[in-house]
């Protein structure tokens, strides 16, 4: 349950990725180092939109999430899939991507 919908694009994509990945907020704040008493609060405030996290701390969820940043940040629904479907890819496998996209847009 939601007490208040995202005010943000990175709340709302802070909060899919938190909620895809079945953590709890408390959970996810303590995972990126902040304290148990005021993380859950603090993970609200971020998914709601009231506070923004310096980009230290989005670099942090991120990595907890298994996701990468810049999706935190992306506006653009398909952008933020495509963020999401190349991330896992190798280095060689990336730059096999990247080619065939330059190539169409020659």
């Amino acid at each position: 349950m939601h007490d208040k919908p995202p005010r943000s694009v990175f709340g709302l994509r802070l909060r899919q990725a938190r909620e895809c990945a079945q953590l709890a907020q408390d959970r996810l704040g303590v995972l990126i180092g902040l304290d148990e008493s005021c993380s859950s609060a603090r993970i609200s405030r971020y998914e709601t939109g009231i506070h923004q996290p310096p980009f230290e701390v989005a670099e942090k969820i991120a990595e907890v999430l298994n996701i990468p940043t810049a999706y935190l940040y992306c506006r653009d629904d398909v952008l933020a899939d495509l963020l999401l479907a190349m991330h896992p890819l190798d280095s060689a496998t990336l730059a096999t991507v990247h080619r065939a996209i330059k190539r169409r847009r020659v």
